[in-house]
C-alpha cells in the first residue's frame, strides 16, 4: 500500500523537490506551472507505516485530513508545500503541530484542456483558444485550488498527560493523551476549515482559536471541559500564568484583562455543551458560531462581575 505523502504527490509534484538541497525556483515551476521534476523521488521522506489520509464530511464539505506520524517528515512536508511562496530554507517552528495547506492541483488543470482540446477538434474548431478557457476555468478557484489538512503526531497544546488528566479528571497514560491530542487537532482544524468556508467575514483570532478548541475537546471527550481549555491557553483562576494565550493578544491588550473575558466565555461554552448533549461535534460549533455576539456580551459581564467581587 503506497503511503499518502506517495499519493499526494502525484497531484503535488513540489513533494518530490527535496527542500535541502532545491531552490525556490524549482518549487515555483512545480506550483505555479506544474512541472514535474525529473527525479521523482521521495527520499526525504520517511514515510512511516502509521501515517494516514481521510476525507472527512463537514457542513463546509468534505476536507482531507493527512496525519503524519515522523515530526521531520512533517516539518519536510509543509517546507514543500510553502516553500514556492516562503523558499525552502524556511523552518517549521517547533509549536507548530498542525497546518491547513492550499495548492494548485494541476492534474485537474490538464485535464480540463485535454478534455477542452478535444472538444474543440470534435467541433471542427482549427485554432482552440486554450488561453480563453485556461482563464475562465481558473476564474472559479475551486475548479484548481485545494485545500487539506495535515496533522503532525505529539501532545496538544505541549502539555503533558499528568497535567491534562490533573484538570479534566480523566486519569490518562501518555499514549492515551498522545490519541486524544490527535482528536482536539483534527477537529480544531476542521472548525477553521468550516468557519473559514461558511463565515469568512467573522474572523476574529482569539475567538476562532476558543471556538475550534472547544470543538477540538468535545470531540476527543464527548463533552467541553474548562478547565482543560484554560490549562492549553495558560490561564489559572481568571489570571494568565504562561502558554498559547499570548499569541492571540492584540495590541495594547491587556493580557490578565483579555484571561478573565476568556475565563468568562468558557463558562458559557460549557452551558452551551450541555444544551448540545447528544450532538455531533460540527453542531456544538454551530451552536457557538450561533451566539458568538451573545456569548462574548455575557462573558463581559461576568468578567466585570469577578473583578467586582475580588475588591
Amino acid at each position: 500500500m503506497r503511503s499518502p505523502i506517495a499519493e499526494l504527490a502525484e497531484t503535488y509534484p513540489q513533494l518530490y523537490l527535496d527542500p535541502d538541497r532545491c531552490s525556490i525556483d524549482e518549487y515555483k515551476a512545480a506550483v505555479l506551472s506544474g512541472d514535474r521534476p525529473r527525479s521523482e523521488s521521495l527520499s526525504h521522506f520517511a514515510c512511516d507505516g502509521r501515517d494516514t489520509a481521510e476525507r472527512i464530511m463537514t457542513p463546509a464539505g468534505e476536507a482531507l485530513v493527512v496525519t503524519i506520524f515522523d515530526r521531520r517528515d512533517f516539518e519536510t512536508f509543509v517546507r514543500c508545500m510553502m516553500a514556492a511562496k516562503e523558499g525552502p530554507e524556511k523552518p517549521v517552528p517547533a509549536t507548530m503541530g498542525a497546518s491547513t495547506l492550499t495548492a494548485f492541483n494541476w492534474p485537474r488543470i490538464f485535464a480540463r484542456r485535454d478534455a477542452f482540446l478535444k472538444e474543440q477538434r470534435e467541433a471542427g474548431v482549427e485554432n482552440p483558444d486554450w488561453g480563453a478557457e485556461f482563464r475562465r476555468f481558473t476564474s472559479v478557484k475551486d475548479n484548481y485550488i485545494d485545500t487539506f489538512i495535515v496533522l503532525s503526531r505529539g501532545p496538544y497544546s505541549n502539555v503533558s498527560a499528568e497535567a491534562v488528566s490533573s484538570a479534566s479528571g480523566i486519569q490518562m497514560s501518555e499514549e492515551e493523551w498522545i490519541e486524544k491530542s490527535g482528536e482536539i487537532r483534527k477537529y480544531h482544524e476542521l472548525t477553521h476549515f468550516v468557519c473559514r468556508k461558511l463565515r469568512p467575514d467573522m474572523i476574529d483570532a482569539v475567538w476562532d482559536e476558543l471556538v475550534a478548541d472547544a470543538a477540538g475537546i468535545y470531540a476527543a471527550f464527548g463533552r467541553f471541559d474548562r478547565k482543560t481549555e484554560e490549562l492549553f491557553l495558560g490561564i489559572s483562576d481568571g489570571r494568565y500564568i504562561g502558554g498559547r494565550l499570548e499569541n492571540y493578544l492584540g495590541e495594547d491588550e491587556d493580557i490578565d484583562a483579555l484571561s478573565q473575558r476568556i475565563s468568562a466565555v468558557l463558562q458559557e461554552f460549557a452551558a452551551t455543551a450541555d444544551q448540545s448533549s447528544g450532538s455531533d461535534v460540527f453542531g456544538f460549533m454551530t451552536a457557538l458560531e450561533d451566539r458568538q455576539g451573545e456569548l462574548w456580551k455575557q462573558a463581559r459581564k461576568r468578567a466585570r462581575k469577578a473583578v467586582k467581587n475580588s475588591r
